[in-house]
């Protein structure tokens, strides 16, 4: 009988103590970015910013695994990693043609590896910038040497948010660091959300177009989101006083105003995304979306426009200073085939 009680009391200790040693591994190996650093950061060219007139793109781009044929445990689904590492370089070179066919000023991408196991270690962002031609800057928000969870496990991950483009920029791109809302241990194999901020001179004038490229908290309980909205319009705020041009651009994961009306929530017990507040804007800046098509489609199951199941929402876009014209703003109905976002393209203007 005492061997009996023994056996399992073994199994236990010894799956506590590895418990103890993989908590401890990763405490010690745990992502700890200052509040500012300064962005990785590849020019290619450098042409000036002569022109007002500015095409800028926007776009979650899911790592280059969150095609229509997936789904995602976080979501309701059930796949944690993508099919097979063809479905990624498939993927990755769609992004890769539109960004170039696009002939945008800024790119500003969300959800692009660097060094992750789900995407067999793929430095996504330098295929994008050799396919395109463009210089990036680039800031890490998801750095783990192991994800543990679920099974089989996500494991190592490096992935972040990048900025393409051409233009003459007046400094190095910074790193902003964001309110992180999880606790240890959550917080180990977590997300650590940024700003990422780039700045180009205007030609003829002693303003600079700062732009800001974000990817607001997703899984939280609310609180993280308001926390870090609240961070990011205090630092646009901040480089609109000094006279600059302001964009920021990116997911929120954040429904827009008015667009629960065309894509209501089906199942509240799934993901729930929060609210983009609009009142809380300060006077003369505006938000900038296209509530007339989805941005973004809930990873329950693989893409069926015609299920009763398919959830949709408009969580991409962008926020402009009161001295920037918005001339245009349109998601791209590209049918999640790469992504489980469609790119959101704004068109503006410089006062």
């Amino acid at each position: 009988m005492k061997r009996i009680i023994k056996i399992p009391a073994i199994i236990l200790l010894i799956l506590l103590s590895a418990l103890a040693a993989l908590l401890a591994w990763l405490t010690v190996t745990e992502y700890r970015p200052e509040n500012k650093e300064t962005a990785d950061t590849q020019i290619l060219k450098e042409l000036p910013l002569e022109h007002t007139s500015i095409r800028i793109i926007s776009w979650n781009t899911g790592y280059a695994g969150l095609d229509a044929g997936a789904d995602f445990f976080m979501d309701g689904g059930t796949m944690v990693n993508p099919k097979s590492q063809d479905t990624v370089e498939q993927n990755l070179s769609a992004v890769a043609d539109f960004l170039k066919q696009g002939d945008y000023d800024l790119c500003l991408l969300q959800e692009v590896d660097r060094g992750s196991a789900r995407t067999k270690n793929t430095d996504e962002l330098s295929f994008y910038s050799e396919k395109t031609g463009l210089g990036f800057s680039y800031a890490p928000n998801y750095r783990c040497s192991f994800v543990p969870y679920p099974f089989p496990p996500i494991g190592k991950i490096d992935s972040g948010i990048a900025t393409l483009s051409n233009l003459e920029m007046s400094e190095n791109p910074m790193r902003l660091s964001l309110p992180c809302p999880f606790r240890w241990p959550v917080r180990l194999a977590n997300l650590k959300r940024c700003l990422l901020a780039t700045r180009y001179p205007v030609a003829g004038t002693d303003r600079e177009l700062v732009a800001v490229n974000l990817h607001l908290e997703a899984y939280d309980d609310g609180e993280g989101k308001k926390a870090q909205t609240d961070a990011l319009m205090e630092f646009l705020q901040e480089e609109y006083k000094k006279g600059n041009y302001v964009i920021a651009g990116g997911d929120f994961n954040q429904t827009f105003p008015g667009s629960l009306d065309a894509f209501p929530i089906k199942d509240p017990k799934l993901w729930t995304p929060g609210i983009v507040d609009e009142d809380r804007l300060p006077e003369g800046w505006s938000l900038a979306y296209d509530s007339a098509a989805p941005s973004c489609r809930l990873l329950n199951q693989p893409y069926d426009p015609d299920s009763a199941d398919t959830q949709y929402y408009v969580i991409d876009g962008f926020i402009t200073s009161p001295n920037v014209k918005i001339d245009s703003v349109k998601t791209v109905g590209l049918a999640f085939a790469n992504s489980d976002h469609n790119p959101v393209e704004l068109q503006i203007t410089l006062k």
